[in-house]
């Protein structure tokens, strides 16, 4: 059996790895249960429940209003002298639109889904990326494996391959799976109206940035393992940029007023990435003045090209960083 083969069948019969796995869809399953549960598609009859909602509304606001005017009438006061302001509400002001529970519009709505699954894919690649070699390193098994494979770059580019072709497949199996889920939803519980090829073709470039959100995190996981030789050093060093580098910066760079701050937190390049573009504002800055629009906060954009750069930048240093350290450190 090839060392390819062997990595990835025992990636897939790792239980750290199925746990992951089976975590995972649950919480998939649980926003779409959720998302359903509280969607409805827009027929005759909810449009009519909801139109003498919005009449019953009307006639409530009409009893408050003639109730506040007799009192102010009464006590003119306590309304401040003026009875004739008090102006009962219009029928166009209340929507029946607010009394309607919302549909799942798929070309309007999915876009988020598919960012809600491939960030906790993610989450699930690296995390599963820095157990599969760190554990190996932790328990010995690639010392062993070098005893007989002595090539120490191509061991670890093998084991590296073997996960980003896993979770590949992962990624193919679950995105195909929550498309077809939420297309579902939409036919049961709202509209799928509007999906031109266009619109696919769209939603199929977020599905493949989404992939290489996975890839990228599951890389970056398993380099940061391999450099640690363990599971919890890139552990670790999740938790201190989330901690530290997201919320304390966050806060540090709030607090001193630095010029577009969010350009150095990770949500800002995330939501670059899967949405095509984040655009910044930066409501601490003196304004930009324009004729035609007037004051406006001065606003930055990153592009998802921008985003992919720094993530292919990142996964690149790390990932070299640890083919470097394997082939220069001695194997304990």
């Amino acid at each position: 059996m090839s060392l390819f083969r062997a990595e990835t069948r025992r990636l897939s019969k790792r239980r750290f790895t199925k746990f992951f796995v089976l975590l995972a869809l649950l919480v998939l399953g649980l926003v779409a249960g959720g998302t359903a549960y509280t969607h409805e598609r827009t027929t005759d009859s909810t449009r009519a429940a909801a139109e003498a909602e919005a009449d019953q509304e009307y006639q409530e606001q009409l009893r408050y209003a003639d109730q506040a005017k007799q009192e102010c009438q009464k006590d003119p006061s306590s309304f401040g002298g003026n009875c004739e302001g008090l102006v009962p509400p219009t029928r166009d002001q209340i929507s029946s639109d607010q009394f309607l529970t919302p549909q799942f519009d798929f070309r309007a709505d999915f876009p988020v889904m598919l960012t809600v699954w491939a960030a906790l894919l993610a989450l699930v690649a690296f995390v599963i990326g820095a157990s599969f070699v760190g554990a190996e390193w932790n328990s010995g098994g690639m010392m062993n494996l070098l005893l007989w494979r002595p090539q120490r770059l191509r061991v670890l580019s093998t084991k590296l391959s073997a996960l980003l072709t896993w979770l590949t497949g992962l990624s193919v199996l679950t995105g195909a799976a929550w498309t077809g889920l939420f297309w579902l939803i939409a036919t049961l519980r709202g509209t799928t109206a509007r999906m031109t090829p266009g619109a696919w073709q769209s939603l199929g470039l977020n599905g493949l940035r989404g992939l290489g959100l996975v890839l990228v995190a599951g890389a970056i996981g398993f380099g940061v393992a391999s450099i640690g030789r363990h599971t919890a050093a890139a552990l670790g060093a999740a938790i201190g940029v989330i901690v530290v580098f997201q919320f304390g910066l966050a806060i540090v760079l709030s607090l001193a007023r630095v010029k577009f701050y969010e350009l150095y937190l990770l949500p800002a390049w995330i939501g670059a990435w899967m949405n095509k573009s984040y655009e910044i504002i930066d409501y601490s800055a003196p304004c930009d003045y324009s004729a035609v629009n007037g004051c406006e906060a001065p606003t930055y954009t990153v592009t998802w090209q921008m985003a992919g750069v720094l993530f292919a930048a990142v996964s690149i240093i790390i990932v070299g960083a640890s083919m470097w350290t394997i082939r220069s450190r001695d194997i304990t």
